[in-house]
């Protein structure tokens, strides 16, 4: 690659990734159904027709802000559930260091999953089914669950998922201050949780 089209690419990089930052400040303000591409482009410090060399649609720039996050948790997870020493309370606490490193775009996220955008919804309720789904299949795996239903392992899954989820919705408007004690309250309720898990027997809920 020569420098010049290394210092293209880079410029070009910079620029998506000033779109990205814009949507989500703007986002931030009246909610992404709220925006126009014009006004994300002047964010980014360029014309409505350049928007187009980075993506193909204020759709297709909601659906890389929810690859930027909900995929890319769920596939950080799932590295983290395959270590054999991968214990809850470091599974929940690595969730939080992604969203204290991406805040700005969690809180996107949370606003989002019931937002004015159905697209933007439709995107983010899927990869937060596929987290629910992968979760399933772990708990599936453990032998004290054998003789659970497939529907208790879905409402346990999603149990799991909304505890985090409120969790983070907690955390991103929490003062520094207030920060390790929302973590550390996900913490607890999670073991709680796990002890429910253990401790519930079985009640042949019909298949979904």
């Amino acid at each position: 690659m020569t420098e010049q089209a290394g210092t293209r690419n880079e410029r070009k990089a910079h620029t998506r990734a000033a779109l990205l930052d814009g949507t989500l400040a703007l986002a931030a303000e009246r909610g992404f159904a709220a925006l126009s591409l014009r006004e994300v482009a002047r964010s980014a410090g360029i014309v409505p027709t350049a928007f187009y060399r980075h993506f193909a649609s204020l759709d297709d720039l909601g659906a890389t802000l929810v690859d930027e996050g909900v995929t890319a948790l769920r596939l950080a997870l799932r590295e983290v559930r395959r270590k054999p020493d991968a214990h809850l309370a470091d599974t929940v606490r690595f969730v939080f260091d992604q969203v204290a490193a991406k805040r700005a775009l969690f809180g996107f996220l949370l606003r989002e999953r019931h937002g004015g955008s159905a697209p933007l919804r439709q995107a983010i309720a899927m990869e937060m089914q596929l987290i629910v789904r992968e979760i399933v299949a772990d708990l599936s795996r453990l032998r004290a669950l054998d003789s659970w239903s497939t529907t208790e392992l879905e409402i346990a899954a999603d149990l799991l998922v909304s505890t985090v989820t409120d969790g983070i919705g907690s955390f991103v408007s929490a003062t520094p201050r207030e920060e390790a004690a929302v973590v550390e309250r996900t913490v607890m309720q999670m073991r709680l949780i796990a002890l429910g898990i253990a401790a519930w027997q079985p009640s042949h809920l019909p298949e979904a």
